[in-house]
């Protein structure tokens, strides 16, 4: 039988704050982790963890590789030691993601924060009081809008997922990144980001930044240092390993499976009809002295209109009625100025995205000062402007013109007899579900477009030809009649659970994607559905509106072929065979992307080369509108990949391998070690988790061993239910009717609690080896020649307080004959179960007490000087990151002086060089200046370099108290043993 000796030794083992330095750090965590254990994650969380004194870290992994899951191994390891005020920072379209993904493979609770949860919630409290009792989840946004309020909270730790939108944090005009910089100064975050660099090293820069200032200088000393020619990379590899921890694909395949992607070519051949309506409506688009577009952002609007006039006839007509009714309120302008007025107040760009349901980015990049022509101005802001030629007046009989043209455009598309196009998506699922079926793949289907009017068309149309009651919709609003209809049934049947966030935003999502698993087999999604969603229950994804942005796609089909897939991906692109650019379009997404075939797909090296997908698709479009014949497009597209291809092979990425990349040739053998470490972790925390569960519920419940379960039939408090609970032991819980059991459960939390304070006065145990179910060898020796031998043992927990709290269980023993028992051998008898009459007392004569005080004494000093020593070499690294910032800070400082100098002999050259007195009265004025300057210059250099000296030495002396150790030692029980 398990004694309350086991049970309290047990208990403080599974709740021990050890040093990250191994495995076991991560052990409360992992144990209660629904997940397969991959070791290059439970790498990445340790590196996360390893030194309190950092203010964070970078998980760069590449895509496809678990950044969630590493970051809650770290979050569910600091709720396990009671650090909880937790906060994650992400796309608005990730929240429910996160959500998910905590409760369900971490038992983490969590809360996504919006404006009308934080409103309903509050009720007058503080923000703080909301931290603390669950998890906290916003978007990016609703974060810079409660800068104050994230300020006031002393948050342990601050997780900012796709960190890489942020890597401009740095700048002034980075409104968002200076807005969390403020808000998160000097608390622990970790960033996650498969890219963090993209094109240019300033990137790294500015995500050093977002974590802590002290990492580097300032810009213009990290642009000398490492962005010049001769740069010293290494240097800068040795400083990132500090702080960027990446993993490779090639270098986990061992462990993680992927299916690959299977593409498939959907091509129609439009009717004649439609290829006149389309050619017609592409040369309106590209008359630059058009009143239909403004000229501010008239490319960009271009580019807009190219895609929905390629997605579908209800698309573009009704784009067509928009621009039409812009164009007659220029007619109307001089007799009606409100109508003047509503139009200046009026955004061609924002009305597209509302009604077409369109990503969010065209409006960032028209809100950027992406102006086709800054310098441009219409006759009054937000008015269509005049044409190009600087004509004040409009030219009604041309707007009267334009109009006639787009009536016969909206005349000739409602002509159409036959929607080739969609008559082939007929086909594409036919041909899709075939695959799928070939492949023993879900029949589920995905189908992607740009447009929520091509999508709201194709729901109509797939309904009339034979998939009525099998379709879903999902775009960005889901506040269509019969998403609502679905929304409100998942509300009903989900009532009162942890399902329902209270966020309608968020909770429509989760009911249509549950719809569209458990009901529905096609889901028709916009660009809302192509990030944040987990659709690894579907594999077949269809593009039926093929994105010119290489980023988009990937993003899409990452939807489905991701971590979890257990079939090959299918996915399936439309291709108009009337069009030789879109033919072009597709081979080189396909050739030189490797977007569609393969098991990873796109490389984030390659899609990071893409500094915006928007630009990428602007010199698409500019092929389009400017090449007429094949043999141009042809060209075009040939210096297009030649570009590409010098990109993708260029300097950054092998400047990527050179600074983050690892280079150790084990580094497959560490990784297989490193899992296995955890491995033989988890399986003595799941026999101690288990120990303690027999002795504190020995009168509660019926214990099936052979199952690691047991029937509770008297919980200890109201909130605990009765019945069936299993132990989790990794990823699969074969009993999926029994309660999972864990430590942060509330009946594994009542039990350890009530170990942790059992009373375990001096007592005799006997440890019955001899019926013990394996054997145990270094066991062996304690059982002599007699087979038996006895002796006394102590327990001591040491806490030592320093940079961080580190505790040790640490045992005092020996043996009656002088044998002395060191720790292991220590932990092994205490995992043997004792006969069933137990424990006895004891009285502890005199000599043993003198021999375990002594001993304990030595033995708690050794264990002390060890954690010290491993607490000097974290100050050693930590007070040479402030030498190197001191030395940044001092190189800028020189660097501005240099300036100075340079400035003057180049004014020097000038003046020989003069022309006039006159000229040479006007540089000797400028040089005089510019030498009063760097006399200034080199007095506030000293001060300068005193004032950054001092405050280095500030930082370093704050270190060097943190340094100081407080220690504590309790003795948790004392023992004489026997065994037999």
């Amino acid at each position: 039988m398990f004694t309350a000796y086991h049970a309290k030794y047990y208990a403080h083992a599974l709740t021990l704050r050890h040093a990250a330095d191994g495995v076991d750090r991560l052990s409360q965590s992992l144990f209660d982790a629904s997940v397969d254990l991959n070791p290059h994650q439970i790498e990445a969380a340790l590196f996360a963890l390893r030194n309190p004194l950092s203010k964070g870290v970078i998980l760069a992994d590449e895509v496809g590789l678990g950044k969630t899951i590493e970051a809650a191994l770290v979050l569910g390891q600091y709720w396990a030691e009671r650090k909880r005020r937790l906060l994650i920072i992400c796309p608005a379209s990730l929240r429910k993601q996160w959500a998910q993904e905590l409760l369900e493979k971490f038992n983490l609770p969590s809360l996504i924060l919006d404006a009308p949860s934080l409103r309903k919630l509050r009720h007058g409290q503080s923000f703080d009081a909301l931290s603390g009792k669950q998890i906290l989840i916003m978007s990016y946004q609703f974060a810079a809008r409660l800068e104050a309020d994230l300020r006031s909270v002393p948050w342990n730790l601050v997780v900012i997922d796709e960190a890489h939108k942020l890597r401009n944090a740095h700048k002034p005009t980075n409104r968002i990144g200076q807005a969390l910089k403020r808000a998160l100064d000097g608390r622990q975050k970790l960033l996650l980001t498969a890219t963090p660099l993209q094109n240019s090293l300033l990137e790294l820069y500015g995500l050093s930044t977002l974590i802590d200032e002290l990492q580097f200088g300032d810009e213009a000393a990290f642009r000398r240092q490492y962005m010049q020619s001769g740069a010293d990379l290494p240097a800068l590899r040795a400083r990132l390993q500090g702080f960027v921890q990446r993993s490779l694909r090639r270098d986990v395949l061992e462990y993680v499976k992927y299916t690959e992607r299977k593409p498939l070519t959907q091509k129609f051949h439009p009717t004649d009809d439609e290829q006149q309506l389309y050619e017609a409506i592409s040369g309106f688009l590209q008359n630059e002295a058009s009143y239909a577009l403004p000229k501010r952002q008239r490319h960009l609007t271009a580019l807009i209109l190219r895609k929905l006039l390629a997605s579908s006839a209800p698309a573009i007509v009704a784009t067509l009625h928009t621009i039409r009714s812009r164009l007659q309120g220029l007619l109307e302008a001089d007799a009606a100025p409100a109508t003047a007025t509503a139009l200046a107040r009026d955004d061609l760009i924002a009305q597209l995205v509302e009604d077409q349901g369109l990503e969010d980015d065209y409006l960032e990049e028209a809100g950027d000062g992406g102006a086709d022509n800054p310098a441009a101005t219409d006759a009054a802001p937000g008015l269509p402007a005049a044409p190009a030629g600087g004509r004040d007046v409009i030219n009604l009989n041309q707007v009267r013109a334009e109009i006639a043209d787009i009536d016969r455009f909206i005349h000739a598309a409602a002509s159409l007899k036959t929607d080739t196009k969609a008559q082939s998506l007929l086909q594409a699922l036919d041909a899709g579900f075939g695959k799928m079926a070939e492949l023993n793949g879900p029949r589920k289907a995905i189908v992607f477009t740009e447009s929520r009017r091509t999508q709201e068309y194709l729901a109509a149309f797939l309904a009339a030809n034979g998939h009525a009651g099998k379709i879903v919709t999902f775009s960005g609003s889901n506040n269509g009649e019969h998403a609502t209809r679905i929304y409100h049934a998942w509300l009903k049947t989900h009532q009162g659970s942890e399902r329902v966030t209270g966020s309608p935003q968020v909770d429509r999502r989760t009911a249509l994607i549950d719809n569209f698993r458990d009901d529905a087999e096609i889901m028709i999604a916009t660009e809302a559905a192509a990030e944040g969603v987990n659709l690894q229950f579907c594999a077949l994804v269809i593009n039926y509106d093929l994105p010119w942005n290489p980023q988009r796609i990937e993003q899409r089909i990452g939807r489905c072929h991701r971590y979890g897939q257990r079939f090959d991906v299918v996915v399936i692109n439309f291709l108009n065979m009337r069009n030789h650019a879109d033919q072009r379009v597709l081979e080189l997404l396909t050739e030189k992307f490797s977007l569609f075939s393969g098991v990873f797909g796109a490389s984030d090296e390659v899609l990071g080369r893409i500094e915006s997908g928007i630009d990428f698709e602007k010199r698409i479009l500019q092929i389009v509108e400017t090449c007429r014949q094949p043999e141009q497009i042809e060209a075009a597209f040939s210096a297009l990949q030649a570009e590409l291809e010098q990109d993708i092979n260029s300097r950054i990425r092998d400047t990527q391998s050179q600074l983050l990349e690892h280079f150790d040739e084990d580094v497959r053998d560490r990784l297989k070690l490193k899992l296995n470490e955890a491995e033989a972790r988890l399986d003595k925390l799941g026999r101690w988790f288990w120990g303690v569960t027999r002795h504190m519920l020995a009168s509660r419940a019926q214990f099936d061993d052979a199952h690691y379960a047991f029937s509770l039939t008297s919980p200890p408090t109201p909130a605990i239910a009765s019945g069936r609970y299993q132990l989790i032991r990794g990823a699969v819980q074969p009993d999926m009717l029994a309660h999972p059991y864990r430590l942060t459960h509330a009946l594994g939390e009542w039990t350890l609690a009530q170990a942790l304070q059992a009373d375990t006065p001096p007592a005799e145990i006997c440890f019955d080896l001899s019926h013990h179910p394996s054997r145990i060898s270094v066991l062996d020796v304690l059982r002599g020649e007699c087979g038996s031998s006895s002796g006394w043992l102590r327990l001591l927990r040491l806490q030592v307080q320093a940079f961080d709290t580190t505790e040790r269980l640490l045992f005092i023993a020996s043996s009656d004959d002088g044998q002395i028992l060191d720790q292991e051998l220590c932990e092994k008898l205490l995992m043997v179960e004792s006969p069933k009459d137990g424990a006895h007392p004891v009285s502890t004569g005199q000599p043993q007490l003198a021999w375990l005080d002594a001993n304990s004494q030595r033995r708690v000093e050794a264990e002390v000087a060890t954690i010290l020593e491993s607490n000097q070499k974290l100050f050693i690294d930590e007070r040479d990151k402030l030498e190197k910032w001191a030395e940044d800070k001092l190189l800028a400082a020189d660097e501005h002086l240099r300036d100075i100098k340079q400035q003057i002999a180049q004014i020097k050259r000038d003046s020989r060089q003069a022309s006039s007195l006159e000229a040479q009265a006007g540089i000797q004025a400028q040089l005089r200046a510019l030498e009063h300057k760097q006399r200034q210059q080199r007095q506030q250099l000293f001060e300068i370099e005193d004032s950054i000296i001092a405050q280095r030495d500030v930082l370093i002396a704050r270190l060097e108290q943190r340094l100081a150790q407080h220690t504590h030692t309790d003795t948790l029980f004392t023992l004489r043993w026997s065994v037999q």
